[in-house]
């Protein structure tokens, strides 16, 4: 791990399109790109192939603890088995949902997060990359959206990769999702308190990307000379 590598933290619910801005600006930049949220669907789509039960926090974290994923070319493996797109389905989603509010399951996963951490630089994004994950990092941002924005993005992705789809049940699931993940004792869902906060609702990805890319300069900007 490379200490000083500067990090880009962009926080945010559920479908917010942090995943895509994250992966932009991290394109944008020639840093690398950590999707934390993956971690977590790689271990709710252990849990789904396995006997064990989301509500098990002990049994859960054995699974998060023993995970070793492969990241290459933009795929995913896990025990052997390219998981791209089948951790994005929506019962892996729901699954991470509930194993995310586990404490251990949380524990387990930070220092694999933090390993991702190398120079030139990192862009990541979750739900608590700000405030937990990379409490020192040099810009923070918090995007949100609206739910009806959301809930249409989540649907376009669910119906572009070959998953069944329903707004009304994507709209509800968005709200109980938003409700677990800011009122779970283990690390909230909530802006740092430095975070630049942005809703894209009514705004393009293009746009999104480059207000995060003027932050960044800015704070480059400010930085004193040789820190």
């Amino acid at each position: 791990m490379t200490k000083n590598a500067p990090v880009i933290a962009i926080d945010g619910p559920t479908a917010s399109g942090k995943g895509t801005i994250a992966q932009r600006v991290a394109d944008s930049l020639g840093f690398h790109y950590l999707d934390s949220g993956a971690l977590y669907r790689l271990v709710a789509w252990r849990v789904l192939q396995s006997t064990v039960a989301p509500d098990d926090a002990g049994a859960v974290q054995h699974l998060a603890a023993t995970l070793n994923p492969h990241f290459e070319g933009g795929r995913i493996s896990l025990d052997g088995i390219d998981v791209t797109d089948a951790i994005r389905s929506e019962d892996v989603s729901a699954v991470a949902s509930r194993i995310a509010v586990h404490p251990g399951v949380r524990q387990c996963l930070l220092q694999l997060q933090r390993s991702r951490r190398q120079a030139p630089g990192l862009v990541a994004d979750g739900r608590d990359m700000g405030t937990v994950v990379f409490p020192d990092a040099c810009l923070k941002v918090y995007l949100t959206a609206s739910v009806a924005a959301r809930s249409e993005r989540r649907y376009k992705q669910l119906i572009e990769k070959g998953f069944p789809a329903n707004m009304l049940d994507l709209s509800q699931e968005l709200r109980a999702r938003d409700q677990r993940d800011s009122e779970r004792a283990a690390s909230p869902l909530r802006p740092a308190k430095d975070a630049y906060q942005l809703d894209s609702s009514e705004l393009s990805i293009d746009e999104v990307v480059n207000q995060v890319l003027r932050w960044y300069s800015q704070k480059v900007a400010e930085r004193p000379a040789g820190a």
